[in-house]
């Protein structure tokens, strides 16, 4: 039976009974509170029980909480471990990408400044051989008006 249920029939009865004039005395029977005591008796050992029931399955719901925590606390600093290794890892292979960047750029940039001199020096030979060729060209036009003239041509 329910304590509380117990608790408000020995209220009702205590109520109902027959108060004292002029004082806050009441004549309550006997047998009606003494039957609610034993049942109160009976009634409160199965509500302790049930109560420390419950006590021990919270502790071990917390226990398996807690040990869940745990466990997820632990994944996760394996995790943290793991992405900071990659991390790690990743940062070092960015590192290595920039060298390689930079040496490329430095051997492309030496590449062009050879193809520039190259070009330059073969710019130069040209322009040499063709002053060369218009020099002929010019002698070659002078001598032929100059044998022109000589002969009278108009």
């Amino acid at each position: 039976m329910d304590i509380l249920y117990l608790v408000d029939r020995l209220e009702e009865t205590t109520k109902e009974s027959r108060q004292i004039p002029f004082s806050n005395l009441r004549l309550v029977d006997e047998r009606r509170i003494w039957s609610l005591i034993d049942q109160m008796r009976i009634s409160i050992p199965d509500e302790v029980r049930r109560a420390e029931r419950i006590i021990r399955e919270k502790e071990r719901t917390i226990a398996q909480a807690k040990e869940e925590a745990e466990r997820i606390v632990e994944l996760a600093r394996q995790e943290a471990v793991e992405i900071t290794a990659e991390h790690s890892i990743a940062q070092a292979a960015e590192t290595r990408a920039e060298s390689i960047r930079k040496q490329a750029e430095r051997e492309a940039e030496h590449t062009r400044a050879g193809a520039d001199d190259y070009a330059f020096d073969v710019l130069c030979n040209l322009e040499q051989d063709l002053k060369k060729a218009l020099t002929v060209i010019e002698n070659g036009i002078r001598t032929i008006q100059a044998e022109r003239e000589s002969q009278g041509a108009p």
